[in-house]
């Protein structure tokens, strides 16, 4: 496993599975996708707990979009993404929008 790098182990009946933090930050980007009003994603950071681990997202949005309902709705893409792909408890979404475009999202 690389250095300096976080894993949460979900262990199976037939072995282990070892998930690496990067993962979960691929997940996470792939899920603001999915979400209106996103223009593009500063950066991720996880937080690794024993079962559990939360997220730190910086965030550039749309103008002429709620900013809080796109944060509600990163948030909610995110826990759901994270939750049925990697099977990790998300406990929080912290969602910091640093920005706004005057383009489209």
């Amino acid at each position: 496993m690389a250095e300096n790098k976080s894993y949460m182990t979900k262990n199976l009946e037939n072995g282990s599975v070892n998930i690496n933090e990067d993962v979960i930050v691929t997940i996470a980007v792939a899920a603001f996708r999915d979400v209106e009003g996103v223009v593009s994603v500063k950066g991720v950071r996880v937080t690794m707990g024993e079962s559990n681990v939360d997220l730190d997202c910086s965030i550039v949005v749309v103008y002429g979009h709620s900013v809080v309902e796109i944060a509600k709705n990163v948030q909610s893409a995110v826990t759901n993404a994270v939750e049925s792909m990697a099977g990790i408890k998300v406990t929080s979404v912290d969602v910091n929008v640093t920005g706004v475009s005057m383009g489209k999202a």
